[in-house]
């Protein structure tokens, strides 16, 4: 009897422990849930635009150039490749061709090898020549100015076109969407959409006009510095609070 009796209660025990824990696990997901319907309420978005400018305040587009055309070529350079690499090539490059009827007449196979190290050269010299054309046939030499312009010229998609007319020129046309915007975006659950164009639909939404385009440097500089692609500083993080990531490493 004695032993019936013990089994009973450590049956109970064990009940008991079973439904506090699904009752916590309970908790905890719909603290989740709770949060995730939250993601892109307006007081916890300007809470991370403010968290993003006490850190970045002075972020800007890391690709070094004098003018809206060196941006241009720089940015389409940076496809597949770093900022870093592509600085590295402009250190020469711009040097050799110092305007837009150099890179227009420039000697492809030539230029090919020039911008070699940043990868996938043969489609981007056919990107930068035919930008460079279009722009002294259609633009008179300079690069436009607004977003229906800039993407008739080759090579030049809503990514590129938003960094240059919003570092260039500072006119907030959308928001760059580049793979750390892409990644950041999700990581905070300010976008749950996969597709770059979708995404940047999704945060003119719900970041203030007027922060567009600092925005865009900012989450970038993030995601160079801390919010890795694969195991983010997230104790390094001052948004680590705010973010429910399922990879975060806290």
């Amino acid at each position: 009897m004695a032993t019936k009796s013990k089994k009973k209660s450590l049956a109970k025990k064990k009940l008991v422990r079973a439904k506090s824990k699904a009752a916590k696990s309970g908790k905890r997901a719909k603290a989740v849930k709770q949060a995730h319907a939250g993601g892109t309420d307006p007081k916890r978005v300007a809470t991370i635009l403010a968290k993003l400018d006490e850190v970045y305040g002075n972020a800007t587009c890391e690709l070094k150039h004098e003018n809206a055309f060196q941006l241009l070529i720089s940015t389409i350079l940076s496809a597949q490749c770093t900022d870093v690499r592509v600085n590295q090539v402009a250190e020469t490059l711009y040097k050799k061709y110092p305007d837009v009827k150099a890179f227009a007449h420039a000697t492809p196979s030539e230029l090919e090898q020039d911008i070699r190290p940043t990868g996938f050269f043969r489609n981007k010299t056919k990107s930068v020549m035919g930008a460079s054309k279009a722009i002294i046939e259609k633009f008179g030499g300079q690069v436009p100015r607004t977003m229906e312009e800039i993407l008739t010229l080759p090579g030049v998609a809503r990514k590129t076109a938003n960094v240059v007319l919003g570092t260039a020129y500072g006119i907030a046309s959308g928001v760059v969407v580049d793979t750390h915007v892409l990644r950041l975006s999700k990581r905070l659950d300010l976008s749950r959409n996969e597709d770059p164009k979708k995404v940047e639909q999704d945060l003119m939404k719900i970041i203030p006009l007027e922060k567009w385009i600092q925005f865009s440097h900012q989450l970038i500089w993030h995601g160079r510095r801390v919010c890795h692609a694969r195991k983010p500083k997230c104790i390094e993080c001052n948004m680590e609070t705010l973010c429910y990531a399922k990879d975060k490493t806290i």
